[in-house]
């Protein structure tokens, strides 16, 4: 077996833990010796065992002159838990194989220097690309401090989120409307304009069989026109935040605030760009859009959106006024657009599915395989 296999298996153990871990990365590490897995495990939640921790105590004695596979370069600092650098040194591992450096700058190569100066045989870049797609929420947040944005629509094949009259339920089928509650799960927060909110009263809550994380609500209401009768107001399933305008008076905002778990935040404006940065200040890593036209609107003309997933159904709606997935201006020219590169495409039942996200320089490009 090469390295690639053991790696494989790594980034497998990562992604079985997406969008849980937050603020942490999804890390998985594997312990390997003769060709034989010694141990292996998964970072399963902010301020508990990372993955080498896991994996070496799996192990136990026999790691001493193993090698192990790690997804993200081990930590080198005291945080929640001790340094996983120190703790490789200690087990006896001889070598250390890891398929992307941490642009944290508690870390940034300190890891890999501290195994390498203890004699340790240290390889990197193996599946680096598969890697960075694993964490590319994490390290978008760690270089920009404002979360990774996820917008879902869904559409006819003619581009229609809903008939003239405005009856959208359902366009997709029940395989793709459940593939966006494995969204809801892996994301921090989701976000919705006030008007999905009247005309919909959805819950926003992730709702699987077995049951799910639900993310942060977030509702944009520059007016506060928020029905107090609304079941992200009242359920108590989730967190619920609500962005008005500053101009919004004291008297309206009291009966916002008896309600439990509901927060009114009121900024100067309600500009995508200003939202994202108070979201990342409060350590919102991922987002997840399912707004309305005018909100997604929004999200494009700010230049915002870091992966669009897009669910087309084969029907055909018609009509002049029926609403499409994206309003506001829009852009003037074909030149000014908003290219995308198309990471994959894969059906669910009978509808499609496709991935995208905004053309940029193929070094920063996070691909999924």
């Amino acid at each position: 077996m090469d390295d690639e296999h053991y790696m494989q298996i790594a980034l497998d153990l990562a992604r079985t833990v997406a969008g849980q871990t937050s603020p942490n990365p999804p890390v998985g590490a594997v312990v390997v010796k003769n060709g034989a897995i010694l141990g292996f495990g998964a970072h399963l939640k902010a301020g508990e065992d990372h993955a080498e921790v896991h994996a070496l105590r799996m192990a136990g004695d026999r790691a001493n002159d193993a090698t192990i596979y790690v997804t993200l370069e081990p930590c080198s600092h005291h945080g929640r838990t001790p340094p996983c650098a120190d703790l490789i040194i200690e087990k006896g591992i001889s070598r250390v194989v890891i398929a992307a450096t941490d642009p944290n700058a508690k870390v940034a190569g300190r890891g890999i220097e501290k195994i390498r100066r203890a004699g340790i045989e240290v390889e990197q870049g193996i599946m680096e690309k598969e890697a960075n797609a694993v964490n590319a929420v994490f390290f978008h947040y760690i270089q920009t401090k404002t979360p990774y944005v996820t917008m879902k629509t869904a559409v006819s094949l003619d581009g229609k989120t809903a008939t003239h009259t405005g009856d959208s339920k359902w366009v997709t089928g029940e395989a793709a409307r459940l593939d966006v509650h494995q969204y809801r799960h892996t994301h921090d927060a989701i976000l919705v304009g006030v008007q999905t909110v009247i005309a919909d009263n959805p819950s926003l809550t992730t709702r699987f069989p077995n049951g799910g994380k639900n993310p942060l609500r977030i509702i944009l209401d520059t007016s506060l026109r928020t029905p107090l009768d609304a079941n992200v107001l009242n359920d108590g399933k989730a967190e619920t935040w609500v962005f008005s305008g500053k101009d919004v008076s004291e008297e309206a905002l009291e009966p916002y605030k008896k309600k439990k778990g509901v927060t009114v935040h009121r900024l100067d404006k309600l500009n995508i760009e200003d939202i994202l940065q108070f979201l990342g200040d409060q350590g919102i890593m991922s987002l997840f859009v399912e707004g309305g036209a005018t909100v997604n609107g929004s999200f494009l003309e700010s230049g915002c959106i870091n992966q669009l997933v897009t669910y087309m159904a084969p029907k055909l709606i018609g009509g002049q006024n029926a609403p499409t997935s994206i309003a506001g201006n829009g852009f003037s020219t074909m030149k000014d657009t908003q290219e995308m590169d198309i990471l994959y495409v894969t059906m669910l039942d009978n509808d499609v599915k496709i991935v995208a996200e905004p053309r940029k320089d193929d070094s920063h490009v996070y691909r999924n395989n």
